[in-house]
């Protein structure tokens, strides 16, 4: 399958700019989740063994994306629930900042309220950037971990996540890698912890996502809420609480939904089948489109326009009596973005079509039309 091809598996509405949001799902991922639905629904002899094997299967699919062996992975149905387990986990200081996605700040503030041994680092930023350069300056011998985002939310930076590990020695490295992961090439093995979901880039739908751990995350996390499913004994425990694993499956509360990991499986399949450079270029060149056209109207942006910095997200910054009008404009053209913080976030993905640019520029036409009166 080529890039032309995996595009359209895809059929979302035209003006859709929300991708960082969710990703509708496609083809491909529809089809499986209904033909695991009907295995579910009927429960002929023998065939719900085959959704046992789905387990194994989403391990794979990330191990191929990620670089981690796939017992040193664990599906997870959101990035929240893998942040949960990584924070609850860590003994020492964290380095965090405020600006990254509550997912992380809440984790690491309920671990420290609730056990008592993390503490918060909060860093300050370069404008929501975490740069190798900016967080060498903050370090301190109490931080034994740090969190950062592969793309901020906020800003659409991708994070230099090489640089950061070298500035940061063995401390751990955990990565909230859910805005890039799937559509940015990067190497995940410098990490020790590599969470996301699939609701997102990979569009797979909610209730999909994993936690992937380096052997030293695994030696220092202690695998707080470990349910049944994560204990040492290989099958059911039915009179007994054994140990937690020394495996990733120590981070895992009960069975986990196999037809959302079939949905992710799937998904990350074709992701790999198509390669990841070529969606990340193909993203790239429509997000230049956008710049463009923001450029054209005289639309202030913030994200870097450098390729190297950015993955699919443009921030655009309007005059702050211009928000309004701007975010009208686009509503009134139907293209679905996210505006927060006196800011608009429009987010593009391989399927973005002529017609959707056709839209947000009219959406730009309207605006200039009404700022220039």
């Amino acid at each position: 399958m080529d890039i032309d091809q995996y595009a359209t598996n895809f059929s979302e509405e035209p003006g859709y700019l929300d991708f960082a949001r969710v990703g509708p799902i496609g083809t491909t991922v529809n089809e499986e989740q209904r033909a695991l639905a009907d295995i579910l629904g009927r429960a002929r002899f023998g065939t719900l063994e085959s959704l046992d094997a789905l387990d194994a299967r989403v391990r794979d699919a990330v191990s191929t994306l990620t670089g981690f062996p796939t017992d040193q992975i664990s599906f997870q149905p959101n990035t929240s629930q893998g942040l949960m387990h990584t924070m609850f986990g860590i003994t020492g200081g964290v380095a965090i900042s405020a600006a990254e996605y509550p997912s992380s700040t809440f984790a690491a503030v309920r671990a420290a309220e609730s056990l008592g041994v993390l503490t918060p680092t909060w860093i300050e930023t370069d404008e929501g950037r975490v740069t190798p350069g900016n967080l060498k300056a903050q370090l301190t011998k109490k931080v034994t971990a740090v969190v950062v985002s592969l793309v901020d939310f906020r800003t659409g930076y991708l994070a230099d996540i090489e640089g950061i590990r070298q500035v940061i020695g063995d401390r751990l490295l955990i990565l909230d890698a859910i805005q890039g992961f799937g559509i940015v090439d990067v190497p995940y093995g410098v990490a020790d912890v590599v969470v996301s979901g699939g609701q997102k880039w990979a569009r797979a739908g909610w209730g999909t996502g994993f936690l992937a751990l380096s052997e030293r995350a695994l030696e220092r996390l202690t695998p707080v809420f470990s349910g049944w499913t994560g204990s040492e004994f290989d099958g059911m425990p039915l009179d007994a609480v054994y140990p937690p694993a020394h495996t990733a499956r120590a981070f895992t509360v009960s069975n986990p939904d196999p037809i959302a990991e079939g949905r992710l499986a799937v998904a990350l399949e074709e992701i790999a089948e198509v390669g990841v450079t070529d969606i990340r270029n193909r993203i790239l060149e429509k997000t230049s489109r956008i710049i463009d056209l923001a450029d054209e109207f005289g639309i202030p942006i913030t994200t870097s326009r450098d390729e190297a910095e950015r993955a699919g997200i443009i921030v655009l910054e309007p005059d702050a009596d211009q928000l309004t009008v701007l975010t009208a404009a686009l509503y009134n053209h139907g293209v679905t973005v996210t505006t927060r913080e006196g800011s608009i976030r429009l987010s593009a993905h391989v399927s973005t079509d002529e017609e959707t640019f056709e839209m947000l520029r009219a959406s730009f036409t309207s605006f200039a039309s009404a700022v220039n009166v």
